[in-house]
């Protein structure tokens, strides 16, 4: 929870706000107090939301309809104001987790609360559809865990008509990974109370398993797999396979009832008294929800707000703001009182070289990385610009700690060696935080150590897609997701030069990847023309027939989908054969010196999308690369100054917290209230998704005379070079 901003209001329909819970596209949800004294989840919807008249006829239906629910495992609406200017709802306040983050943070669940859980979701299911109702969007962050059993909350109540989680024109309404088959297509039946038995099947699978059935990725694969894929059960126990089977069954007649469901779980749980119902969950899920219960109990009355705050109070304000911000862990420049600016800038602001030791404690960050490996000239970067970071921060005379450095090679080449440095980090006690690793299969092995120790993983290079992204609660992606990498094409072609004829070529041998970025240029055709996609078998070469299609196609550009520089290189000998002169682009892992030999000529003129940038060509980066240079005879090499950002990211979150509070479980959810401006880019996270924000995470290189030149953060580019 979130102290109140100061704009916030102090009462919503006679509740009392007491803080924020959270807040996304669709509002804010409040805790807040009735009148009788009792705790609330207040949601306040958007004011923009609420201009649209079927939305707020919907709201009222729906807030009307689920105002009648009574059922004990289901979350009832208990107020609402659907004509308000900003409508709003309130229901009884659980303080448990969600799903999602138990099993994120501490595993899948036995066998015996996975059945408690399916039966009693189930008898919540079955008095939703009798009151006329489907969930829509049953899926682990809608369940939330009491001591006595789960509550299924968020009945699509607030929810806009074809919303969607999905970034696609696509109006599809649900969560990739857990909508039904019939769901996934805009021209698809209206959901109905068969999709939430399949939507439930895939959360108890994912409670279980702890990964959901349908894999993880894109979410437009996850969508395509729910569709023509049978769901993946390896893990699940046999116990459970029969009632989750019969629940993903394609078709929506096969599957059970709700009642039916409960029944496959082995029938309702009895009735249990107080000391019972709290063996449901394992250790220590009962100990994490008293806790927060004991902490919302404890709340203190609320300050005033900008709203209701006493006439002559205008003097107290600024103090006032400047705690809520320091409180909120809104920590940026001065938290904890040191001038962490400095690490943007390398400035030592009159500071003075300190003498070793100084008193003050070590923290110690860690670097997992391939040294020795294929990608060992990355690995080495990322040590570097780390080590340059430490040392220019132990440099300091006011900072509350000095920094330490551990660096473990896992070889770049083996999942299982990458996962043992991982747990080696991990079972470490004295690492705070780890940067990596280096190379993308290892990534999915790191997280998870790192998850089961709440240890911090900040990747620099390894950026798995936006669904990995958000599956472990403790990994901080300073990059964008890989799929990403489209989103300065799509820029360059509708702003700089617009292509309304684009044409993709897919590179099949990239796999998934490739068509990840095809996905996403369908999706979001340049300049809102037309998108041509020819494809390269993954066994095929013939690079000059793509080269014709795109010319007898027209195309005006070429977006090459793929991640091989020697292919690039022919599809770029094919187009410069076949006379093609408009614009050519593709993504950073063809942006290797193979492509500018193999190229030759053809070279010239090609756009690279990156997520990393060139500090040599960065004004503000210009004492880092002095520093570089000094320490290792060279300029920094890609991804050294991303590295580099890093340690002044960790550094901050970690001089926000007070001094005993500054171990891992502190930094493991200060890191994503925090806000660092790197010399790369600006770091900050959403709040809910942990997902890097803002639009100047990418950037866009060109081939020139036999080398890359940056030309910058793609919105700065509004020109053709």
């Amino acid at each position: 929870m979130r102290p109140l901003a100061p704009a916030d209001p102090a009462v919503i329909g006679g509740h009392r706000l007491l803080g924020r819970l959270g807040s996304g596209g669709m509002g804010t949800v409040y805790l807040g107090r009735s009148p009788a004294g009792t705790l609330v989840a207040v949601k306040v919807i958007r004011a923009d939301h609420a201009a649209d008249p079927a939305f707020r006829a919907r709201f009222r239906r729906e807030a009307q309809a689920a105002g009648g629910l009574s059922g004990h495992w289901v979350v009832p609406v208990v107020a609402a104001d659907p004509e308000a200017r900003e409508p709003w709802l309130a229901t009884p306040f659980i303080p448990g987790p969600s799903l999602s983050e138990a099993v994120d943070g501490y595993g899948p669940l036995p066998v015996r609360t996975v059945r408690v859980l399916g039966a009693r979701l189930a008898e919540a299911l079955a008095e939703v559809h009798a009151a006329g109702l489907v969930h829509r969007d049953v899926k682990p962050g809608n369940i939330l865990l009491a001591p006595d059993g789960p509550r299924l909350i968020d009945f699509g109540i607030a929810r806009a008509a074809g919303a969607t989680t999905l970034t696609a024109v696509d109006a599809i309404v649900g969560t990739p990974g857990y909508l039904p088959p019939e769901q996934a297509r805009a021209d698809g039946p209206a959901p109905g109370p068969a999709g939430d038995v399949f939507s439930l099947g895939c959360v108890l699978a994912y409670a279980a398993v702890g990964r959901g059935p349908f894999g993880g990725g894109h979410p437009a694969g996850v969508v395509f797999r729910t569709v023509h894929d049978e769901p993946e059960l390896t893990g699940l126990p046999p116990q459970l396979r029969e009632a989750v089977g019969s629940c993903l069954a394609k078709d929506p007649a096969a599957r059970p009832t709700p009642a039916e469901l409960c029944t496959l779980l082995g029938g309702p749980p009895q009735p249990a008294g107080a000391a019972d119902a709290a063996h449901w969950l394992p250790p220590p899920l009962p100990r994490l929800i008293a806790e927060r219960s004991t902490r919302a109990l404890e709340l203190p009355a609320p300050e005033p707000t900008v709203l209701d705050a006493p006439a002559g109070a205008a003097e107290s304000r600024p103090f006032l703001n400047r705690r809520r911000l320091l409180a909120a862990g809104g920590a940026t420049v001065l938290a904890g009182g040191l001038p962490l600016a400095w690490f943007a800038s390398g400035k030592p602001g009159g500071g003075k070289p300190r003498s070793p030791g100084g008193g003050l404690p070590t923290l110690t960050l860690a670097l997992q990385a391939d040294l020795s490996g294929p990608g060992k000239a990355v690995g080495q970067a990322q040590e570097r610009g780390m080590r340059v970071a430490v040392a220019r921060h132990n440099a300091r005379t006011d900072t509350p700690f000095r920094l330490a450095l551990r660096v473990a090679d896992d070889g770049g080449t083996d999942p299982a060696r990458a996962a043992r440095t991982a747990r080696e980090l991990a079972a470490d006690p004295s690492v705070l935080a780890v940067t990596g690793p280096t190379w993308e299969a290892a990534l999915p092995e790191a997280a998870a150590a790192c998850l089961s120790a709440d240890l911090t993983l900040v990747p620099v290079s390894a950026t798995g897609s936006t669904t990995a992204q958000s599956q472990w609660r403790t990994l901080c992606a300073t990059c964008p997701a890989g799929d990403r990498l489209a989103v300065p094409v799509l820029h360059y072609l509708s702003r700089v030069q617009p292509s309304y004829r684009t044409a993709v070529v897919e590179d099949s041998v990239a796999g998934e990847a490739a068509w990840q970025l095809t996905r996403v240029m369908e999706q979001s055709p340049p300049a809102q023309g037309t998108v041509s996609v020819h494809r390269i078998p993954a066994g095929g070469s013939d690079f000059a027939a793509a080269a014709r299609a795109v010319t007898e196609a027209r195309a005006e550009s070429v977006f090459f989908a793929g991640v091989s520089p020697q292919r690039a290189a022919a599809l770029a000998r094919a187009l410069a054969d076949a006379g093609f002169k408009g614009p050519r682009l593709t993504v950073q892992d063809a942006m290797e010196p193979a492509f500018l030999t193999a190229a030759g000529a053809a070279a010239e003129g090609w756009l690279f999308s990156t997520v990393f940038s060139d500090p040599s060509a960065v004004p503000a980066a210009a004492e880092f690369v002095a520093a570089h240079r000094a320490a290792y005879g060279e300029p920094p090499a890609r991804w050294s100054v991303e590295a580099y950002d890093t340690v002044g990211l960790l550094a901050t979150a970690l001089a926000a917290l007070d001094g005993e509070g500054r171990g891992r479980s502190g930094l493991s959810r200060r890191i994503f209230r925090t806000t660092y401006q790197g010399l790369a880019k600006p770091l900050a996270f959403d709040i809910n998704t942990h997902a890097l924000t803002g639009d100047r995470t990418a950037y866009l290189f060109r081939a020139a005379s036999g080398s890359y030149r940056y030309l910058g953060p793609y919105p700065d580019v509004r020109t053709a070079p």
